[in-house]
């Protein structure tokens, strides 16, 4: 089976997060998204597969957090989907999963956008911080979260 991007293919929209809060403030974008064409990354946990019926769902290894062998390989997940899907973008709220998608995603110049999550407002996530130089954009929920990014753009609260 020849796993290579079809050219015909349409263009697919990566929504990569980890289950739970990560997960919901991505679904609040879902007047944004749902014209779209899009895959999902994240957990395999009841709630992420229950709230995600329907939908395209490619299942990250977890848990992420300081656990290298997982870092690894969602490092090959994130190569193998960017590798046999026409990725227009990737949007994340993170957790850890996030990294590797992000990275190499603006490896093959897709542009990725990372949106802070809306309870860290005095300090960044250290996933923003890992991800922040291979964003294409970084978009806050709070005013506030500026001082800690002054680049990016205020979106408002997602919940």
């Amino acid at each position: 089976m020849d796993t290579k991007i079809e050219a015909e293919e349409p263009s697919v929209l990566l929504l990569v997060g980890s289950s739970g809060g990560h997960l919901a403030q991505l679904l609040a974008l879902r007047p944004w998204y749902e014209s779209r064409r899009r895959c999902w990354v994240t957990f395999d946990t009841p709630e992420a597969v229950s709230l995600l019926a329907g939908e395209d769902l490619v299942p990250a290894h977890h848990p992420t957090t300081r656990n290298l062998p997982n870092l690894l390989r969602n490092a090959v997940l994130a190569w193998r989907v960017l590798r046999e899907r026409r990725v227009e973008a990737v949007v994340t709220t993170g957790a850890g999963v996030a990294v590797p998608f992000v990275v190499l995603a603006r490896l093959r110049r897709i542009p990725t956008i990372y949106i802070e999550v809306y309870d860290r407002i005095d300090t960044p996530t250290l996933t923003a911080r890992l991800c922040r130089p291979f964003l294409s954009a970084m978009l806050v929920q709070w005013d506030e979260q500026r001082r800690q990014y002054p680049e990016a753009t205020v979106v408002g609260t997602l919940l």
